[in-house]
């Protein structure tokens, strides 16, 4: 008798591969390396400081100054969250260390502590709010936003009698400090500035935690929907304040470098706008402004576009007024890249 085989007409897709070109669209961080690549190839056509070798330190200056902000902001975001306080608590950092440095007359590192304990209350508050009320991350930090740059600039007058914070750079503990926070290094024929290395080390970790471990896997769950979280287990609440207790580490961090690179003087207005600047980044990196989706380090490639545009305009000689006009051009372009490729690559 003969017998015949029958060959299945389709593949059950959840055994299927996805091409390497599949794979690489839904990667969140593609978007943001072609228009980093593009950038790169644009200004140093059209700028000849550009290409100058001397000036690659400076140019990943300003995107360490950005990126290393970028790195919470990004997790906070793909979390589902927002922070609009992250710019002026970087300030409230460094002039919490430095005012009560020089008030006490106690030695730096002390003063940095207090910071630190600062900088994770203000996070915690956030996060505790958030989840007490259920208010829009929005609305919580906006309102911390206020107190914070109220705060800065009462207590900075209160206790200067200006707009800035004492000088601590003659104080006990400023050198060592100094040394790790703000200190630099040639590298060939480039000065390499040690946030630049903290930058790079902050992004490797937090890309492979969010990648490689449950709580990585928790931040993608609250933030795609926290209530589908919440029935499987996942501590939402745990998880979501500690997104922005991490925000303020990183402000706390940021902070001591503003301190110490200043020569331990920090003016209250500072900061103000840099909030946006972060989200600018993680969104240009592949971070969705509806959570669940993005990238460390397609936030990082964010801060890097952001420093080669900013001094990109310097060196062609252009107006820089057109900077922040570009800002939001590349904001929206980016959004807009993002939601399609997303799209496109989970279509196929």
């Amino acid at each position: 008798m003969a017998s015949t085989l029958a060959t299945p007409d389709s593949v059950d897709d959840r055994v299927s591969t996805r091409s390497v070109g599949v794979r690489l669209l839904s990667r969140p961080e593609i978007g943001s390396l072609v228009g980093a690549a593009v950038i790169l190839l644009f200004f140093a056509a059209t700028a000849a400081p550009f290409r100058d070798i001397n000036n690659v330190g400076t140019i990943l200056y300003g995107a360490a100054l950005i990126g290393v902000m970028a790195v919470p902001v990004s997790l906070l975001m793909i979390g589902g969250e927002f922070d609009l306080s992250a710019g002026v608590a970087v300030t409230t950092a460094g002039l919490t260390a430095g005012i009560f440095a020089y008030q006490f007359s106690v030695n730096v590192w002390l003063g940095m502590v207090v910071s630190l304990v600062v900088a994770l209350a203000v996070g915690a508050f956030n996060g505790w709010l958030l989840m007490r009320t259920g208010l829009p991350s929005f609305l919580v930090t906006l309102g911390t936003f206020f107190i914070l740059q109220g705060l800065n600039i009462a207590v900075t007058r209160l206790t200067s009698g200006a707009v800035a914070s004492n000088s601590v750079g003659d104080m006990d503990g400023f050198s060592s400090a100094h040394a790790v926070f703000a200190s630099q290094f040639k590298l060939g024929g480039i000065t390499v500035k040690i946030i630049i290395v903290w930058w790079i080390v902050f992004v490797a970790v937090a890309a492979w935690f969010l990648l490689r471990t449950k709580v990585g896997n928790w931040i993608f769950a609250v933030g795609g929907d926290a209530a589908a979280a919440r029935a499987v287990g996942v501590p939402v609440k745990k998880v979501k304040i500690g997104l922005f207790m991490t925000v303020g580490f990183f402000a706390w961090f940021t902070g001591m470098h503003l301190l110490f690179a200043q020569n331990g003087v920090v003016q209250s207005g500072e900061g103000v706008g840099k909030e946006f600047l972060y989200i600018i980044a993680a969104v240009v990196g592949g971070c969705l402004l509806t959570g669940g989706y993005g990238s460390v380090v397609g936030a990082a490639v964010g801060a890097l576009i952001f420093g080669m545009v900013q001094l990109g305009v310097v060196y062609a000689g252009w107006n820089p007024d057109w900077f922040k006009a570009f800002l939001g051009v590349m904001l929206l372009l980016a959004t807009i890249v993002n939601l399609v490729v997303k799209k496109k690559a989970e279509a196929r």
